[in-house]
């Protein structure tokens, strides 16, 4: 005999299910990986390839062996944690360490939890933040774009990501005018089209906006988060900037520059790691920006994007019970 299951409210009727979002969130980052194999070569889709592979291998082995409950590995994802984890990382990063990403991605960010929808931190960024800590050498190690079509001309070189350059020119005790001179920093144009060194999802801010507005257009992610950000991280970085402008760097080289576009775009979203409410999310993706500049400009990385999101991804339980809507029905007294 049939039973009718009944969920909690509210009672939405759609056509919209998990696969649909979740490979709809795929079709965004294609733009982004077309520029990564653009620059970087076939390597991309060796790295992109494992850990995709990898996370949808995990996940189906723990529910298989472990959880023995509903496989749900084909609702898309699993793929999404894996390419997302790709995109945290360079095209140099061996395939071994990709692989010990992906299980921590899954087994201990994800499905320790129970699966999606349970999971309180950002699973492709546990597992970017354990690579990054375990393996600090190969994670900073950053490979200098190379048009595809001369890949076969120029040998693989590495260098610093434009944040690092800037970051180790300051601690060197030079100005930023003196390390815009020495030609290490791109240019506005450089890094909204990808010619910069990094990992393979956040070279190209155009391209992931691209991929954001699809999703927004899409009813995906709310442009709230994203936007939040941008304005945050634009406004404080803009205040030092004044202050000091031979000190810190323009606003605008903050928003293109290192990982911010992808957090904002593509991990800040995430339903499950994100406030319900409209004014939490505001509250969550101004944090996010804060944190993300004061790792920046005074954190030992030059980078603070991953950590920025994660830090809030804790919040979002008290943020949640802060900003809680008002059920319908209910007179305000």
């Amino acid at each position: 005999m049939n039973q009718l299951v009944i969920s909690g409210s509210p009672h939405i009727n759609g056509s919209e299910s998990v696969k649909k979002i979740m490979y709809t969130v795929v079709i965004a980052m294609i733009p982004a990986l077309l520029v990564s194999i653009y620059f970087f070569g076939f390597q991309v889709l060796r790295v992109l390839a494992v850990s995709v592979i990898a996370c949808v291998l995990f996940e189906w082995l723990i529910q298989k062996f472990i959880i023995k409950g509903p496989l749900t590995v084909n609702d898309g994802s699993a793929v999404v944690s894996g390419m997302l984890l790709a995109f945290n990382i360079s095209s140099t990063v061996p395939t071994l360490m990709v692989i010990a990403g992906a299980f921590v991605t899954i087994a201990v960010a994800k499905m320790s939890f129970g699966g999606l929808g349970k999971n309180p931190f950002n699973p492709a960024l546990v597992g970017r933040v354990f690579m990054l800590i375990s393996f600090p050498v190969e994670m900073t190690s950053w490979p200098k774009p190379v048009p595809i079509f001369k890949s076969e001309l120029i040998d693989a070189l590495t260098g610093p990501t434009p944040l690092a350059v800037v970051k180790e020119g300051l601690d060197s005790g030079l100005t930023i005018d003196q390390i815009l001179a020495s030609g290490s920093v791109p240019s506005v144009f450089e890094a909204l089209i990808g010619n910069t060194s990094g990992a393979l999802g956040e070279i190209s801010a155009m391209a992931l906006l691209l991929g954001g507005i699809f999703m927004v257009i899409r009813k995906v992610i709310d442009w709230q988060i994203p936007v939040t950000i941008f304005v945050t991280v634009y406004v404080f970085a803009g205040i030092f900037h004044w202050i000091d402008p031979a000190y810190y760097m323009t606003p605008e080289f903050h928003l293109i520059s290192g990982g911010l576009v992808l957090g904002a775009v593509f991990m800040a979203t995430d339903m499950v790691t994100s406030p319900m409410s409209m004014s939490g999310k505001i509250v969550f993706a101004v944090g996010i920006g804060l944190i993300t500049i004061i790792i920046r400009m005074w954190g030992a990385y030059p980078e603070g994007i991953s950590f920025a999101i994660l830090i809030m991804n804790a919040f979002v339980p008290l943020i949640n019970k802060a900003f809680k809507p008002k059920r319908f029905g209910v007179v305000k007294k």
